[in-house]
Order: structure tokens, then sequence, then C-alpha cells
């Protein structure tokens, strides 16, 4: 059935809402409870064709609270959760949170290097990984490894087996031929297994928890130094999620079903996959990784009703061959976030699968919406803009010295800056981040934006994207927008790069759309009737693909250091010469 068919009725805000009308803080685990209360047969996690219901995750969640309990984990303990979209990541995540514990997420493809770094910073007593030797090899070394103060963290490797949770014919096939493939257990390594934690009976002894504790550590990349734990409280998480559904405005008289492609370990999918699904009681449609053969049948399979992506997941959806454009006429919505989605990318998504788009703005220490376009087709949506400030939120313009920007329109640009009920209480151990995060109680974006008359936000770009070229400011996304206006173009990246005469100039990379063909000159005679002289790119590299994270956001970290170590290279055998 096509949503617009679908009755729905008003959002009964008493639960999210105070006698004052200020968001109420809420416990994470109030959002299971509730739904868990009232819909125990709603199915709650699909996981490749297996089912859970909520009573089934209400139930699981307080076994593994329990074992983890009797395990000595205690609370304000740190545990650790490195695990690919499962319902693992929604068992132990709110089986922690039961606990009273703070969840770090990890993601499971980071370096052994990187895993030893968040685990010691955090002080992780337990770390939850699937039974998967690439994934268990690196935390396993992580073992026995102290911070910098000499404290040692680990103390207990929670397994969980794959094949427990996988539909019988994978089930069979990883036990068999692919059990190469299962964890090592090594010798001198302490070690939970799920299935003791979830033999437990459900019974967890009550934490005495305040919704302004912390619930997660969650580490932000950064485009310079080691990441950062964003501490994120149980307040703030909870408030994010009752900001979507204050926007959303009501509830459908059905089940919502979400396609969970989008990995639980990122901020974005914690809030709207996981956080506002629970809060929402939502069928969560998990899936391990974006694998488009898998990802179009589980869209035949399971029709989602709402969908969270980023610019990468609509722009690979909005270029398929038309008979392989999925179904989407259950979609009411489509929401993008993580990065900013290029107005060609979402114009296509739109046109070839008839699902509205609607883009939002945010940022991990902010749990992490705080702009976002209007959802169902409602208008204004404008073209480029994150949308206007998310309900109970304040947007700010700020200039270097954090005074207030006065005026509207492009010519009064500013940082942009929040406050809110999302807002993070601060940097794990790190006061002097922290401080220099916020002007007064105004979270600092490091992006730079402006304002309309209608409150609508436009981000230019990232402060520390600048390209600086004879003392004037160019913003990469300018030069991004403009290439993407050309048909051939897949994928666009501009970053900075040393130049004698002007200090930095831009360089474009580019990845075309398969079967297409351009050159430089086409493409820079393109750019010259849309670019003014000190934009335009000094250099041009065409790629089959350009890099992207976990998540499928496109790595201009990763260009950049390609780009360094290549000069650094070329300028030692100039050297050497």
């Amino acid at each position: 059935m096509a949503s617009a068919e679908v009755a729905s009725h008003p959002l009964d805000t008493t639960r999210i809402l105070d006698a004052e009308g200020n968001i109420r803080p809420r416990l994470l685990t109030e959002l299971l409870d509730r739904s868990v209360a009232e819909y125990p047969g709603r199915v709650c996690v699909d996981f490749l064709g297996r089912e859970w219901t909520y009573g089934e995750i209400g139930d699981l969640v307080d076994r593994v609270a329990t074992g983890l309990q009797a395990s000595g984990f205690a609370p304000g303990d740190r545990f650790a959760l490195c695990l690919p979209n499962t319902p693992y990541s929604v068992i132990m995540y709110f089986a922690v949170l039961r606990a009273g514990g703070i969840v770090v997420n990890l993601n499971p493809l980071y370096s052994e290097s990187e895993v030893e770094f968040l685990v010691t910073n955090s002080g992780a007593k337990m770390i939850a990984v699937p039974d998967l030797e690439l994934i268990h090899g690196k935390v396993a070394e992580a073992w026995g490894k102290a911070d910098d103060d000499g404290n040692v963290a680990l103390e207990k490797i929670v397994l969980c087996p794959m094949a427990d949770v996988l539909p019988f014919l994978k089930s069979v096939g990883l036990r068999t031929v692919k059990r190469s493939a299962l964890a090592k257990k090594r010798s001198g390594v302490s070690y939970l297994d799920y299935r003791d934690l979830a033999g437990h009976k459900p019974s967890p002894t009550p934490v005495e928890r305040d919704p302004h504790d912390v619930a997660v550590l969650q580490y932000t990349g950064g485009t310079t130094g080691r990441p950062k734990g964003a501490m994120l409280t149980h307040a703030n998480l909870a408030a994010n999620s009752a900001q979507m559904l204050l926007h959303v405005g009501e509830m459908r008289d059905q089940q919502e079903r979400t396609l969970g492609v989008l990995p639980l370990f990122h901020v974005f999918a914690l809030t709207c996959v996981m956080n506002f699904g629970v809060d929402t009681a939502a069928e969560l449609v998990l899936l391990p990784r974006f694998e488009m053969d898998e990802v179009l049948k589980t869209i035949k399979r399971k029709p989602p009703t709402q969908m969270f992506g980023v610019p990468t997941i609509y722009n690979a959806l909005g270029s398929l061959p038309d008979d392989k454009v999925p179904d989407m006429s259950a979609v009411r919505t489509s929401c993008s976030g993580g990065a900013p989605l290029p107005l060609e990318v979402r114009m296509q998504f739109e046109k070839r699968t008839g699902s509205p788009v609607s883009e939002g703005y945010g940022l991990t220490e902010a749990s992490p919406i705080i702009t976002s376009n209007p959802l169902l087709g409602r208008t204004p949506v404008k073209e480029n803009s994150a949308g206007p400030a998310f309900p109970h939120t304040v947007i700010e313009l700020r200039d270097e010295d954090g005074e207030l920007v006065e005026g509207i329109g492009p010519d009064h640009r500013g940082e942009i800056c929040a406050r809110g009920p999302q807002v993070m209480k601060g940097y794990w151990n790190r006061p002097g981040a922290t401080k220099d995060t916020f002007f007064g109680d105004a979270l600092r974006t490091g992006d730079i934006g402006y304002l309309d008359e209608d409150g609508y936000l436009f981000i230019v770009d990232r402060i520390k994207d600048l390209i600086l070229c004879s003392g004037y400011n160019v913003y990469p996304r300018m030069i991004e927008d403009a290439a993407y206006e050309h048909p051939a173009v897949k994928e666009a990246v501009a970053i900075g790069i040393p130049d004698a005469y002007r200090g930095e100039a831009p360089k474009l990379f580019i990845a075309l759309h398969e079967g297409e063909e351009l050159d430089a000159g086409t493409l820079d005679a393109f750019l010259k009737m849309r670019l003014s002289p000190i934009e335009m790119p000094d250099a041009y590299e065409f790629r089959d693909e350009l890099p992207k994270t976990l998540v499928g956001k496109l790595e201009k970290k990763a260009l950049v250091a390609e780009e360094k170590a290549r000069r650094e290279a070329a300028a030692a055998g100039d050297t050497d010469a």
C-alpha cells in the first residue's frame, strides 16, 4: 500500500514534552520500554530475513544486562561496540544502557591502531565483537594495552556468534564452508560468550540513572589530530529523537519500516534508525553493509516506509539503469544527512524513484541533527538548503570573535552555532577542546553559512576546508556543486594544493557515470561559465571511484593525504637527484 493511503493522527506530545512545553529529559531505555509494553508483537528487527519482535528484543536486553552485571560490569563503566549492523547492535546497546553503562561506538573497519586508541582513550572495560576473525583479530591486539597514563582498559571481549542470528542456510554456510572466517580465541585473553550473557534470567538489578548522565561516547574523526569522544547524554540523544517526532508532526496508523543500511555505530544512524526507530516502534530492516544487489532485494522483500541515507547512497540508487530502479512507492519521505546533498543528485533520485528527499544538517556533537527541511512533501523545500532549525533548536551565526552576525543573505556569513537540548556535554577528558568548541553555551560547528529571510540555513563550506587563493576565500563546495551540474559527473571533490604564486589553488577530483566520457579541457570550459576565475581548478584528476568512508561519505581527507604524500615523494626525488 502506498504511504499516501494510510491514515494518520496528530502526534501525542505528552510523553516527550513537559508541562511548560519543553522537551522532557528521558532515559534511552524508556524508548525501548514503551515500545515493548505497547507493541510486544511488532517486528523490531529484520536481519537478512530473520525477525525478532519487540517483546523478544526486550527480553534479550534484560537477559544480557543481567549477565553483564553478574560479570562485574558496573554503572559508569564503558562498553565498546565494534559491530556491523546486526541484532546484536540493538541488544547490546540497550543492555549496556540498562546496566547503567556508557556505550563506546567503534567502526569495525578501523585499523588496529585506531581500535587501540579508542579502547584505551575511553577506558572501555568490555567490548563486543562478532565472532569473525577479521574484526576480532584487531580487537584482540588491543588487549592489555594502556593509555598515555598507563591505565589498562579491556577486561573482557564478548564474542557474538554470527551464525546464531543468520537465516538458516546462511548460518549453515558460515559454520561449514566459511568456518575459516570465524574468530580464534587467543590464549591470555579473557572472553565472555554472548550466549552465556543471554542465558541469564531477564531480571537486571535496577540502577539509579539520571537522563543527564553520559550514555554514549561518540568519537569524531575530525580533520586533524586524534579523535575526540563527544559525551552524549541520555537526554541529548532522546531529545533528538523527540525533535524528529515533532518535526514529522504526526503518527500514522501503521508500523513504519526503516531501511537500516547506514551503520548504527555512526551517529546519524544511531539517532534516526535506532533511537527514533525504537521510539516509534518501527521495524528496523538491518543490513551489515551497503551492497547494491542486497539492498535492492531487501527493498523488494520489505518495502521501507522511511529511509535515511548519505548522498552517495541516493546517488547510487538514482544512477541505476531503468530496469534496476527499485519501487519506492511506500516511502513517504527520504532523509539525507552526513554530507551536503548536491542538487543534481537529489533531483535525479526524486525523478527516478518518485520519493522526495529532505536534506538535514548536523554534527556528532549535537546528537546529530540541528536543521532539516520539511518532511512529507511539505513546502517549501529550498534548493541547496539544509532547512530551518530543528524544533527547540536555536541557530546562530558568529564571527571569529564569537560576536553574533546580524542580517540575512550570502553577504552575512558566519560560523554556524547551535543551542538546544541535543548539544553534547563536552569531550571526554578534553576540557580544553570542550572550551574551544563553544561560544558560551552555543556549539561551534566549524561550518560557514548564512540564513535567508525564512530562517533556512545555507551552508557554504567548512572553515578548515577553505582554499586560500591570493588572500581570497575559495569554497570547495561551490566548485563541487558546479561540477555536479555536468551530466557526466558522478562524484566531485575539490581540495587545495600548494601554489607558488597564489599560496593555494583548487584541484578537482572527478568520477564519471558509467559509460560517460569527459576530459579536463571540456570540463574546464564548462566550469568557466559557472565559476569566477579565482575559483577555477588549477588541476583535474579523473578516477573510476573516489574514496569514501564506511558510511558512504566522500572522504576528502584521504585525497588531501594522498596529494600531500605524492608531493613529498616528488620533492624527495628531486632532492635525491
